[in-house]
């Protein structure tokens, strides 16, 4: 590779950290806007509605890999660079691969609390809908419990920094190695990704087919107040669905990067720093996305309509 190469290289890495830095600045300003005003109502003695729920666990996984992708290869631009320990490797990737698995989970439990909303009242739907608040809640904290679970063989897996003579990128040697995924560990964590984001698009499609009806069914007898609550359930199923084409969009871009970080050695380093901003993307979208897009605001919660 030429000294050109090497300086192109190198230019497109800093912009690519330059943008990550600016990923997580505002997505963590998000994230923590969104988390205080979901989590508000439990300081003020009310209780906290399913959604607000949701939203809280999701803004927390969010910033965690938020954190953890910025920070975990001591991503502030232009600032040097160490080999990374075993420990750290182990717990930073660990958690960073939790926070990814939960906040998976809670965008799916997001969608399917939105798709009950929408069913239409009959005697199985009223019961459902009186236990949602519990389901909520207890579905959240078994998303991290599971996640742990999932991922419990990730630290032995992953190692510290591998310094190598043979190496034909030597910031790679400054990167977390990972060995020992089988065939079999690699396909459950693709079955795992798959269950999730197929239930994620079934409820989505599901919602918008039932709202196209409900719309070509009541379109000459709605009243006002129903045109209005139908509005906010519109506006809201629009967020769910710009969410879950958001979130799926970025797996199928990050999958590809991964397999031409596979093939093409000599951009190793660069596909990584690609793959990291790919990865922070939905965390600091979605929670503008929840943000502006409130059903009870729709201009925006930071000024009056």
């Amino acid at each position: 590779m030429s000294a050109h190469d090497k300086s192109l290289k190198t230019t497109e890495e800093v912009a690519l950290q330059i943008l990550l830095l600016c990923q997580f600045g505002v997505g963590t300003v998000a994230n923590v806007f969104l988390f205080v005003r979901n989590f508000s109502p439990l300081l003020t003695g009310s209780q906290q509605r399913p959604r607000q729920v949701i939203l809280s666990h999701m803004a927390v996984a969010s910033s965690l890999i938020l954190f953890l992708i910025t920070f975990q290869n001591n991503m502030m631009a232009f600032a040097p660079r160490n080999p990374q320990t075993d420990l750290k490797c182990k717990i930073v990737f660990f958690t960073c691969v939790v926070a990814k698995s939960t906040n998976l989970c809670f965008t799916c439990i997001l969608s399917i609390h939105q798709f009950v909303t929408l069913v239409p009242v009959n005697r199985g739907t009223v019961l459902l809908r009186q236990s949602v608040p519990n389901l909520v809640r207890y579905s959240c904290y078994s998303c991290w419990f599971f996640s742990v679970l999932n991922n419990i063989y990730i630290p032995i897996m992953v190692t510290g920094s591998q310094i190598s003579d043979n190496n034909t990128d030597s910031k790679s040697k400054l990167l977390c190695s990972t060995s020992g995924f089988s065939v079999g560990i690699v396909f459950l964590q693709f079955a795992h990704d798959g269950t999730f984001m197929s239930i994620m698009v079934w409820t989505t499609v599901s919602m918008v087919l039932l709202l196209h009806r409900h719309h070509q069914r009541m379109q000459h007898i709605l009243t006002t107040n129903q045109d209005t609550r139908g509005q906010a359930e519109t506006r809201a199923t629009h967020t769910i669905l710009m969410l879950v084409v958001t979130f799926v969009g970025f797996c199928l871009l990050n999958f590809i990067c991964i397999i031409f970080q596979n093939f093409f050695i000599d951009f190793y380093t660069y596909m990584w720093r690609v793959c990291e901003v790919l990865v922070v993307s939905f965390p600091t979208i979605s929670p503008l996305l929840l943000i502006f897009r409130d059903p009870k605001d729709p201009c925006s919660v930071l000024f009056k309509c």
